[in-house]
Protein backbone atom coordinates (compact mmCIF):
# COMPACT_ATOMS: atom_id res chain seq x y z
CA UNK A 1 0.00 0.00 0.00
CA UNK A 2 2.85 2.42 0.64
CA UNK A 3 4.31 1.73 -3.22
CA UNK A 4 1.99 3.94 -4.44
CA UNK A 5 3.03 7.25 -2.58
CA UNK A 6 6.55 6.35 -2.37
CA UNK A 7 6.63 6.40 -5.89
CA UNK A 8 4.67 9.87 -6.34
CA UNK A 9 7.13 11.62 -3.94
CA UNK A 10 10.66 9.63 -6.36
CA UNK A 11 8.04 10.95 -9.29
CA UNK A 12 7.97 14.41 -7.76
CA UNK A 13 11.64 14.67 -7.15
CA UNK A 14 12.15 15.40 -11.20
CA UNK A 15 8.91 16.01 -12.20
CA UNK A 16 8.66 18.96 -9.96
CA UNK A 17 11.35 21.20 -11.31
CA UNK A 18 10.18 20.39 -14.64
CA UNK A 19 7.06 22.30 -13.99
CA UNK A 20 8.30 24.73 -12.07
CA UNK A 21 10.83 25.24 -14.99
CA UNK A 22 7.69 25.09 -17.73
CA UNK A 23 5.73 27.79 -15.77
CA UNK A 24 8.49 30.33 -15.28
CA UNK A 25 9.55 30.20 -19.42
CA UNK A 26 5.67 30.42 -20.31
CA UNK A 27 5.53 33.37 -17.52
CA UNK A 28 8.27 35.12 -18.97
CA UNK A 29 7.25 34.76 -22.88
CA UNK A 30 3.73 36.37 -21.66
CA UNK A 31 5.25 39.09 -19.65
CA UNK A 32 8.69 39.71 -21.65
CA UNK A 33 11.18 39.65 -19.37
CA UNK A 34 13.63 37.73 -21.80
CA UNK A 35 15.38 40.93 -23.35
CA UNK A 36 15.73 42.38 -19.74
CA UNK A 37 16.46 39.39 -17.68
CA UNK A 38 17.27 36.43 -20.12
CA UNK A 39 20.62 35.46 -17.99
CA UNK A 40 18.87 35.46 -14.76
CA UNK A 41 15.97 33.59 -16.69
CA UNK A 42 18.91 31.05 -17.97
CA UNK A 43 20.32 30.76 -14.90
CA UNK A 44 17.48 29.44 -13.16
CA UNK A 45 16.34 27.11 -15.75
CA UNK A 46 20.03 25.40 -15.15
CA UNK A 47 19.42 25.36 -11.23
CA UNK A 48 16.10 23.60 -12.20
CA UNK A 49 17.45 21.12 -14.77
CA UNK A 50 19.94 20.45 -12.41
CA UNK A 51 17.46 19.62 -9.81
CA UNK A 52 15.63 17.50 -12.36
CA UNK A 53 18.55 15.29 -13.32
CA UNK A 54 19.53 14.83 -9.46
CA UNK A 55 16.04 13.65 -8.84
CA UNK A 56 15.99 11.38 -11.84
CA UNK A 57 19.15 9.80 -10.87
CA UNK A 58 18.39 8.99 -7.33
CA UNK A 59 15.74 6.84 -8.66
CA UNK A 60 17.30 5.26 -11.83
CA UNK A 61 18.71 1.17 -10.95
CA UNK A 62 22.15 1.44 -10.35
CA UNK A 63 22.56 -0.47 -13.94
CA UNK A 64 21.34 2.65 -15.53
CA UNK A 65 23.12 5.39 -13.92
CA UNK A 66 26.40 5.15 -16.48
CA UNK A 67 23.80 5.24 -19.49
CA UNK A 68 22.15 8.54 -17.87
CA UNK A 69 25.50 9.88 -16.99
CA UNK A 70 26.40 9.78 -20.88
CA UNK A 71 22.97 11.13 -22.09
CA UNK A 72 23.51 13.82 -19.43
CA UNK A 73 26.84 14.79 -21.46
CA UNK A 74 25.45 15.10 -24.44
CA UNK A 75 21.90 16.46 -24.11
CA UNK A 76 23.22 19.30 -21.62
CA UNK A 77 25.44 20.78 -24.69
CA UNK A 78 22.31 20.37 -27.32
CA UNK A 79 20.20 22.25 -24.85
CA UNK A 80 22.79 25.40 -24.20
CA UNK A 81 22.75 25.23 -28.16
CA UNK A 82 19.34 24.99 -28.72
CA UNK A 83 18.94 28.13 -26.32
CA UNK A 84 21.46 29.90 -28.02
CA UNK A 85 19.60 29.50 -31.51
CA UNK A 86 16.44 30.43 -29.88
CA UNK A 87 18.05 34.02 -27.97
CA UNK A 88 19.69 34.94 -31.34
CA UNK A 89 16.98 34.35 -33.97
CA UNK A 90 14.51 35.97 -31.42
CA UNK A 91 16.22 38.87 -31.17
CA UNK A 92 17.21 38.71 -27.57
CA UNK A 93 21.38 38.82 -28.67
CA UNK A 94 22.78 40.32 -31.07
CA UNK A 95 22.85 38.11 -34.41
CA UNK A 96 25.98 40.24 -35.37
CA UNK A 97 27.85 39.42 -32.29
CA UNK A 98 26.46 36.50 -31.38
CA UNK A 99 25.16 34.06 -35.09
CA UNK A 100 23.35 31.40 -33.99
CA UNK A 101 25.08 28.16 -34.18
CA UNK A 102 22.88 27.14 -37.76
CA UNK A 103 24.80 30.18 -39.57
CA UNK A 104 28.01 28.92 -37.85
CA UNK A 105 27.67 25.30 -38.70
CA UNK A 106 27.03 26.90 -41.81
CA UNK A 107 30.32 28.54 -41.83
CA UNK A 108 32.07 26.01 -41.03
CA UNK A 109 30.64 23.89 -43.84
CA UNK A 110 31.83 27.16 -46.38
CA UNK A 111 35.17 26.86 -45.03
CA UNK A 112 35.99 23.44 -45.21
CA UNK A 113 34.56 23.08 -49.19
CA UNK A 114 35.88 26.22 -50.59
CA UNK A 115 39.57 27.19 -51.29
CA UNK A 116 40.86 31.03 -50.74
CA UNK A 117 42.33 31.10 -54.23
CA UNK A 118 43.58 34.99 -52.89
CA UNK A 119 46.13 33.38 -50.10
CA UNK A 120 46.44 29.85 -51.23
CA UNK A 121 44.50 28.15 -48.29
CA UNK A 122 41.64 26.01 -47.24
CA UNK A 123 40.54 24.76 -43.62
CA UNK A 124 41.54 20.89 -44.25
CA UNK A 125 43.39 21.02 -47.21
CA UNK A 126 40.82 19.29 -49.51
CA UNK A 127 41.49 15.68 -49.03
CA UNK A 128 38.42 14.95 -51.43
CA UNK A 129 41.43 15.92 -54.08
CA UNK A 130 43.89 13.53 -53.04
CA UNK A 131 43.59 10.79 -55.45
CA UNK A 132 43.50 13.05 -58.48
CA UNK A 133 46.18 14.81 -56.84
CA UNK A 134 48.49 11.45 -56.25
CA UNK A 135 47.67 10.04 -59.52
CA UNK A 136 48.51 13.58 -61.72
CA UNK A 137 51.14 15.07 -59.74
CA UNK A 138 52.67 12.34 -57.48
CA UNK A 139 52.91 13.11 -53.62
CA UNK A 140 54.82 16.12 -54.19
CA UNK A 141 50.99 17.24 -55.09
CA UNK A 142 49.45 15.17 -52.34
CA UNK A 143 51.90 17.60 -49.72
CA UNK A 144 51.00 20.35 -51.07
CA UNK A 145 47.19 19.54 -50.52
CA UNK A 146 48.43 19.44 -46.56
CA UNK A 147 50.62 22.62 -46.76
CA UNK A 148 47.47 24.44 -47.74
CA UNK A 149 45.60 23.33 -44.66
CA UNK A 150 44.99 25.91 -41.73
CA UNK A 151 44.15 22.93 -39.35
CA UNK A 152 47.75 20.80 -40.25
CA UNK A 153 49.49 24.00 -39.91
CA UNK A 154 48.27 24.43 -36.23
CA UNK A 155 48.47 20.37 -36.01
CA UNK A 156 52.01 20.48 -36.98
CA UNK A 157 53.26 23.16 -34.75
CA UNK A 158 51.35 21.82 -31.77
CA UNK A 159 52.77 18.22 -32.11
CA UNK A 160 56.76 19.09 -33.40
CA UNK A 161 56.66 21.79 -30.44
CA UNK A 162 54.97 19.55 -27.90
CA UNK A 163 57.65 16.57 -28.79
CA UNK A 164 60.56 18.76 -28.87
CA UNK A 165 59.72 20.55 -25.33
CA UNK A 166 58.07 17.52 -23.75
CA UNK A 167 61.07 14.56 -24.77
CA UNK A 168 63.76 17.03 -22.82
CA UNK A 169 61.35 17.92 -19.73
CA UNK A 170 60.68 14.38 -19.03
CA UNK A 171 64.89 14.05 -18.22
CA UNK A 172 64.88 16.79 -16.62
CA UNK A 173 62.16 16.66 -14.37
CA UNK A 174 63.26 12.94 -13.96
CA UNK A 175 66.77 13.62 -12.72
CA UNK A 176 65.68 17.06 -10.65
CA UNK A 177 63.27 14.49 -9.09
CA UNK A 178 66.13 11.96 -7.74
CA UNK A 179 68.73 14.44 -7.47
CA UNK A 180 68.58 16.56 -4.85
CA UNK A 181 71.92 18.89 -5.82
CA UNK A 182 70.11 19.26 -8.96
CA UNK A 183 67.02 20.05 -7.90
CA UNK A 184 68.38 22.88 -5.55
CA UNK A 185 70.31 24.29 -8.62
CA UNK A 186 67.45 24.17 -11.15
CA UNK A 187 63.65 24.69 -8.91
CA UNK A 188 63.95 28.33 -8.53
CA UNK A 189 65.30 29.06 -11.63
CA UNK A 190 63.10 26.97 -13.55
CA UNK A 191 59.84 28.20 -11.53
CA UNK A 192 60.36 32.18 -12.67
CA UNK A 193 60.97 31.17 -15.72
CA UNK A 194 57.68 29.06 -15.77
CA UNK A 195 55.58 32.18 -14.76
CA UNK A 196 56.55 34.39 -17.47
CA UNK A 197 54.07 34.86 -20.39
CA UNK A 198 55.65 32.84 -23.34
CA UNK A 199 54.01 35.03 -25.75
CA UNK A 200 56.37 37.77 -24.34
CA UNK A 201 59.07 35.26 -25.50
CA UNK A 202 57.82 35.36 -29.16
CA UNK A 203 59.76 38.52 -30.18
CA UNK A 204 63.01 37.70 -28.77
CA UNK A 205 63.10 34.37 -30.47
CA UNK A 206 61.88 35.77 -33.93
CA UNK A 207 65.71 38.20 -33.31
CA UNK A 208 67.19 34.80 -32.70
CA UNK A 209 66.26 32.87 -35.23
CA UNK A 210 67.53 33.63 -39.14
CA UNK A 211 64.04 34.05 -40.55
CA UNK A 212 61.88 35.32 -38.31
CA UNK A 213 58.13 34.83 -39.92
CA UNK A 214 59.14 31.09 -40.61
CA UNK A 215 58.34 28.11 -38.63
CA UNK A 216 61.06 28.00 -36.49
CA UNK A 217 59.90 30.77 -34.14
CA UNK A 218 56.48 29.57 -34.02
CA UNK A 219 57.89 25.80 -33.31
CA UNK A 220 59.91 26.74 -30.06
CA UNK A 221 57.86 28.83 -28.57
CA UNK A 222 55.38 25.85 -28.03
CA UNK A 223 58.11 24.12 -26.71
CA UNK A 224 59.32 26.32 -23.85
CA UNK A 225 55.57 26.42 -23.36
CA UNK A 226 55.49 22.36 -22.94
CA UNK A 227 58.84 21.98 -21.33
CA UNK A 228 58.42 23.35 -18.22
CA UNK A 229 54.74 22.11 -17.47
CA UNK A 230 56.51 18.66 -17.96
CA UNK A 231 59.51 19.05 -16.44
CA UNK A 232 58.12 20.48 -13.05
CA UNK A 233 55.41 17.71 -13.26
CA UNK A 234 57.44 15.00 -13.73
CA UNK A 235 59.70 16.15 -10.82
CA UNK A 236 56.91 16.45 -8.48
CA UNK A 237 55.65 12.66 -9.56
CA UNK A 238 58.75 11.39 -8.98
CA UNK A 239 59.31 12.94 -5.13
CA UNK A 240 55.57 11.62 -4.72
CA UNK A 241 55.98 8.25 -5.14
CA UNK A 242 55.13 6.74 -2.07
CA UNK A 243 58.28 5.64 0.48
CA UNK A 244 56.50 2.41 1.15
CA UNK A 245 57.23 1.25 -2.31
CA UNK A 246 60.45 2.47 -2.57
CA UNK A 247 61.26 0.80 0.70
CA UNK A 248 59.37 -2.44 -1.07
CA UNK A 249 61.74 -2.06 -4.20
CA UNK A 250 65.28 -2.18 -2.11
CA UNK A 251 63.90 -5.11 0.23
CA UNK A 252 63.62 -7.27 -2.79
CA UNK A 253 67.12 -6.51 -4.02
CA UNK A 254 66.57 -3.79 -6.92
CA UNK A 255 69.45 -2.40 -8.38
CA UNK A 256 69.40 1.19 -9.14
CA UNK A 257 67.83 0.31 -12.79
CA UNK A 258 65.35 -2.12 -11.61
CA UNK A 259 64.16 1.19 -8.96
CA UNK A 260 64.01 3.09 -11.97
CA UNK A 261 62.32 1.15 -14.26
CA UNK A 262 60.02 -0.70 -12.10
CA UNK A 263 58.69 1.50 -8.71
CA UNK A 264 59.83 5.17 -9.76
CA UNK A 265 58.83 5.58 -13.31
CA UNK A 266 55.29 3.50 -12.78
CA UNK A 267 54.32 5.22 -9.39
CA UNK A 268 55.76 8.92 -11.31
CA UNK A 269 53.52 8.16 -14.68
CA UNK A 270 49.86 9.77 -13.09
CA UNK A 271 51.32 12.61 -12.69
CA UNK A 272 53.68 13.10 -15.34
CA UNK A 273 50.59 12.49 -17.62
CA UNK A 274 48.79 15.33 -15.76
CA UNK A 275 51.77 17.23 -16.53
CA UNK A 276 51.52 16.26 -20.00
CA UNK A 277 47.62 17.17 -20.57
CA UNK A 278 47.95 20.38 -19.28
CA UNK A 279 51.16 21.10 -21.60
CA UNK A 280 49.92 19.91 -24.63
CA UNK A 281 46.28 22.21 -23.80
CA UNK A 282 49.12 25.04 -23.31
CA UNK A 283 50.77 24.45 -26.23
CA UNK A 284 47.32 24.60 -28.37
CA UNK A 285 46.25 28.02 -26.83
CA UNK A 286 50.09 29.33 -27.44
CA UNK A 287 50.49 28.80 -30.90
CA UNK A 288 46.96 30.31 -31.19
CA UNK A 289 47.69 33.40 -29.76
CA UNK A 290 51.02 33.12 -31.89
CA UNK A 291 48.73 32.71 -35.14
CA UNK A 292 46.50 36.00 -34.20
CA UNK A 293 50.27 38.22 -34.60
CA UNK A 294 52.34 36.79 -36.96
CA UNK A 295 51.07 34.00 -39.35
CA UNK A 296 49.89 33.21 -42.38
CA UNK A 297 48.51 29.91 -41.77
CA UNK A 298 46.92 28.30 -39.21
CA UNK A 299 43.21 28.44 -37.07
CA UNK A 300 44.41 31.39 -34.93
CA UNK A 301 44.79 33.18 -38.13
CA UNK A 302 41.82 32.78 -39.54
CA UNK A 303 39.62 33.68 -35.82
CA UNK A 304 41.96 36.64 -36.07
CA UNK A 305 41.44 37.71 -40.25
CA UNK A 306 37.26 36.98 -39.61
CA UNK A 307 37.82 38.82 -36.70
CA UNK A 308 39.17 41.97 -38.09
CA UNK A 309 36.57 41.87 -41.77
CA UNK A 310 33.59 41.11 -39.18
CA UNK A 311 32.99 37.77 -40.54
CA UNK A 312 31.51 36.49 -37.05
CA UNK A 313 30.09 33.66 -38.00
CA UNK A 314 33.54 32.24 -39.49
CA UNK A 315 35.29 33.52 -36.41
CA UNK A 316 33.23 31.36 -34.08
CA UNK A 317 33.55 28.50 -36.67
CA UNK A 318 37.28 28.70 -36.63
CA UNK A 319 36.68 28.54 -32.60
CA UNK A 320 35.11 25.61 -32.84
CA UNK A 321 37.46 23.90 -35.25
CA UNK A 322 39.88 24.83 -32.24
CA UNK A 323 37.94 23.12 -29.48
CA UNK A 324 37.47 20.25 -31.53
CA UNK A 325 41.59 19.92 -32.21
CA UNK A 326 41.66 20.38 -28.19
CA UNK A 327 39.51 17.78 -27.26
CA UNK A 328 40.83 15.07 -30.47
CA UNK A 329 44.70 15.97 -28.98
CA UNK A 330 43.60 15.64 -25.66
CA UNK A 331 41.99 12.00 -26.49
CA UNK A 332 45.07 10.67 -28.43
CA UNK A 333 47.04 11.46 -24.96
CA UNK A 334 44.41 9.65 -22.88
CA UNK A 335 44.48 6.87 -25.16
CA UNK A 336 48.97 7.24 -24.69
CA UNK A 337 48.18 7.04 -21.03
CA UNK A 338 45.61 3.75 -21.01
CA UNK A 339 48.40 1.84 -23.28
CA UNK A 340 51.14 3.53 -20.33
CA UNK A 341 49.49 1.80 -17.84
CA UNK A 342 47.58 -0.85 -18.14
CA UNK A 343 47.55 -1.45 -14.53
CA UNK A 344 44.70 1.68 -14.19
CA UNK A 345 42.33 0.17 -16.83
Amino acid sequence: MSAGPTAGRGAGAWLTPLVVLAALLAAAGLLGLWRSWWWALLGAGFVLVVLAAEGASRRLPFRFQTPFERALAWLFPLLVLAAWEWLSTSGVLNPRWFPPPSRILGALWDLTINYDRFSGTSLVGRPWLIPARLAEQGWPGVVALFNESHVWATLSRVIIGFALGAVPALLVGMVMGLNRTVRTMLDSTMSAIYVLPKIAIFPILMLVFPDPFGEGPKVTVVAISAFFLVALSTMAGVQGIDKVLLQAGRNFGANRWQMLRHVILPGALPIVFNGLRLALGTALIVIVAVEFVRAKTGVGYLVYYHWQVLGTPKMYAALLVVMVLGVGLTALLQLVERLAMPWRR
